[in-house]
């Protein structure tokens, strides 16, 4: 009963986040056919400083409050305050760093654009503490109001600007104005009277110290490539390299991501049962990859005709990037799983420290990299990167349920052929498809149908069979 409560709350989620990308495709669509891959660049890189003050200084208030037995107002009031304690520092870091920054970079208009970039997260923290109701009871449809409902204002209120020639502050206007509005919507879904209080400030304390630790070097992980490319390269460069690196994460982003959020509440209330964790653990990570690794996969061989159909032709030196950076985050799904199960067991050190090895291992590679061939050569870096840090987190997660990394690999192979199999049908028949000139929307929409098919078959003749009914929702491998 317990799994089929989390994949309603799962598809939810997922549903939330598959409409807010549909927004943002919209958003995206519309503004790359008007501005220039420069301008992209620009709002990257300012991004890139405010997303990692943000991400240092994150206050994961709903986690800290899931896991929880109970919770009471005192307990809002804190995270409250908390996150109030937390815009305040971000202004100041942001404000202070926002001239060095731009001396750095050597372009003056950085000043005002990481000023107002700021006003996202700060906003984001004010979010109604009161939220983690909904999150603790696994009922995620008003998570689906507060997100569609701030991606659909910040999309309109960007075509206003870049229509009115605003040029990359619609970029801007969209990333701020969609924290404001799921703030606004976030009082209305969950009324909260706000309060300063820290009584409850230990049952946040512990868990929040490694758990910002993590992230600060998760930040680093995820922003050190841009700060190196927007550092040494032009602005069209960065731009062609974060818009190709923002669509490879969409399947993470928008599926796996999401889906996980109950899966960490379902670990909590089985957390006293490891056999039941390891169990449950298996299943999850089998899921994530059963979602994510076609769609990567998928993404990195039909890269040109994404591109083209999502960007416009101008952005044509961008697919090749796209094509080796969806391959790179294919492992992210198992970290992600990780993370949850090690959140939910109370081990945060464990992201940490996987965090860490990261960091060190990218900016070795990622350096050498760019000094060997530019964005491309930070893309390969990318996915040795990840291959490297799948054989950490199947080590990880051998440490701390117990589970052989064999057992592991088992779990997955079944997933791993399937994909293999569908990657042969979608190279065949591009081939095939090459030079014929048919339109590429009808080529895409014929090559997917193909590699879904594909990748179904292989599975089904594989033994791998979806079981629904009678209250409950499995994956079942005969």
């Amino acid at each position: 009963m317990l799994a089929v409560k989390a994949i309603k709350g799962a598809g939810w989620l997922v549903f939330s986040r598959f409409v807010g990308r549909i927004i943002d495709f919209f958003t995206l669509l519309v503004l790359a056919r008007i501005l220039t891959p420069a301008d992209f660049g620009l709002a990257a890189l300012a991004t890139s400083l405010v997303m990692v003050v943000d991400t240092m200084l994150e206050v994961p208030v709903t986690q800290a409050l899931v896991r929880l037995p109970t919770i009471d107002k005192s307990h809002l009031d804190t995270g409250f305050t908390v996150g109030l304690m937390r815009g305040v520092v971000i202004a100041t870091i942001v404000l202070a760093a926002a001239w060095p920054y731009s001396w750095i970079n050597h372009d003056s208009h950085l000043v005002l654009l990481v000023a107002v970039l700021a006003l996202g997260p700060i906003s984001r923290g004010l979010t109604s503490p009161a939220m983690v109701n909904f999150a603790r009871q696994l009922g995620f449809r008003q998570t689906f109001i507060l997100e569609a409902s701030g991606k659909l204002t910040a999309a309109i209120i960007a075509m206003l600007v870049v229509l009115s020639g605003g040029a990359y502050w619609a970029i801007v206007a969209n990333f701020v104005i969609a924290s404001f509005a799921s703030t606004v919507a976030s009082y209305i879904l969950a009324p909260y009277r706000p309060a300063i209080s820290l009584a409850r400030l230990p049952d946040f304390a512990g868990f929040i110290g490694w758990f910002s630790s993590a992230q600060l070097v998760s930040a680093l992980n995820w922003q050190f490539d841009r700060f190196l490319i927007g550092a040494l390269a032009d602005r069209p460069t960065l731009g062609r390299y974060a818009v190709a690196s923002d669509v490879a994460v969409i399947p993470t982003q928008s599926l796996i991501g999401p889906a996980l959020q109950p899966v960490m509440a379902a670990f909590s209330q089985i957390n006293a049962d490891r056999a039941r964790v390891r169990q449950a653990f298996l299943k999850a990570t089998r899921f994530a990859m059963l979602i994510s690794a076609p769609a990567c996969v998928g993404i990195s061989l039909t890269a040109d005709l994404v591109t083209d159909l999502l960007l416009g032709a101008k952005w044509e030196h961008a697919a090749p990037l796209l094509s080796l950076l969806a391959l790179a985050v294919a492992p992210i799904p198992y970290f992600q799983t990780l993370s949850s199960v090690s959140v939910a067991l109370d081990r945060p050190h464990v992201i940490f420290r996987l965090n860490a090895v990261d960091l060190c291992f990218r900016v070795l590679l990622i350096s050498i990299g760019f000094y060997l061939g530019s964005v491309t050569g930070v893309s390969i870096a990318r996915i040795a990167l990840s291959t490297l840090m799948f054989a950490f987190y199947l080590n990880e997660a051998r440490r701390l349920l117990d589970l052989g990394i064999l057992d592991q690999l088992q779990n997955l192979w079944k997933v791993a052929a399937a994909v293999i199999a569908m990657a042969i049908v979608l190279w065949l028949l591009r081939d095939e498809l090459a030079g014929r000139n048919y339109p590429h929307v009808a080529e895409l929409a014929f090559v997917i149908a193909a590699g879904a098919a594909a990748y179904a078959g292989a599975l089904l003749l594989l033994g791998v069979r979806l079981i629904a009914g009678g209250g409950r929702l499995e994956l079942i491998d005969r």
